[in-house]
């Protein structure tokens, strides 16, 4: 049984709670938002508060907090209460530190584009324009805005309806998709620290099957009877969707040569044996390998 340190919120400040989620809530992807006020004045800043919420309408969100020492609003929100517009660019490796350097409080009517030396590209439907380097910009009408509290730290929904996007098409695949592996975007992290997506990083999850997924409750008994497979090794093999036949398994045994396993006398060690060999096929992406020798027995 782990240890854990149990925190009641209603007994920190709130800079107490801010370094909490921001350190344990991660990574985070960031959203560099470029907006305009009613003047035409234009301006750019990075949040980490920020997703996508749906897909029919296509709806980002991202969150303008309060400024926890002064409670101050920041530009951002005062412009698309304004305007309700804004342009939301994804930020990867290569513009990084531009995009920190536009975090940084200067005096409304200052232009971070021109402070972090990121380039303004013309938006096709909304009036704030979006970052010529970001890999991805989506435009957006901002479709509501909904405050969570009035204090410092109090963070404001702004729900963005994606009217345009635009996509490098280094990033895309022959196929015309984006391809993951070349969209090296960038992630927030607690304190200074940032996370760098790089391809040889990622790895890949074979989606649940769905409802005929037999599930880690229908395997055999003695998957617990040992700390070799993890939770991670149980889900895949719960991944299947049918238990495979005695015959099956049989036929695997002798034509694999493992009749010594299975045969071996002490139930602990054939066991332990058997989750080795279930482990070692399980790290070769061999998950039908795998399933027969964890049903040998």
């Amino acid at each position: 049984m782990k240890n854990f340190k149990t925190i009641d919120p209603n007994n920190l400040s709130t800079g107490e709670i801010h370094k909490i989620l921001l350190s344990s809530v991660t990574p985070r992807p960031i959203a560099l938002a470029s907006t305009v006020d009613s003047n035409g004045n234009v301006n750019l800043s990075p949040f980490s508060y920020f997703n996508v919420f749906s897909a029919a309408p296509p709806v980002l969100i991202f969150s303008p907090a309060n400024r926890v020492t002064d409670n101050s609003k920041k530009d951002t929100l005062a412009n698309v209460n304004e305007t309700k517009e804004v342009v939301i660019n994804l930020v990867d490796k290569n513009i990084v530190e531009p995009t920190s350097l536009s975090s940084v409080y200067y005096e409304k009517g200052v232009d971070e584009f021109i402070k972090s030396g990121l380039t303004k590209t013309s938006s096709t439907k909304v009036s704030p324009p979006r970052v010529s380097e970001s890999p991805i910009s989506f435009e957006c009408k901002v479709n509501d805005i909904i405050g969570l509290g009035s204090g410092g730290g109090a963070g404001n929904l702004i729900i963005c309806e994606i009217i345009m996007i635009h996509v490098n098409n280094e990033l895309l695949d022959p196929h015309g998709d984006i391809d993951p592996l070349k969209l090296e975007l960038v992630a927030r992290m607690g304190g200074n620290y940032y996370l760098d997506i790089k391809p040889e990083n990622l790895f890949e999850i074979k989606k649940p099957v769905g409802v005929n997924a037999i599930g880690v409750d229908n395997l055999p008994n003695h998957v617990t009877k040992a700390n070799i497979l993890s939770k991670n090794d149980l889900a895949r093999l719960g991944n299947i969707e049918i238990i495979p036949e005695t015959k099956d398994v049989n036929e695997f045994i002798k034509s694999n040569r493992l009749e010594k396993i299975i045969s071996l006398e002490d139930e602990k060690e054939k066991i332990i044996s058997i989750h080795k060999k279930v482990k070692e096929f399980l790290g070769q992406d061999d998950l039908v390998s795998a399933t027969l020798m964890l049903f040998s027995i």
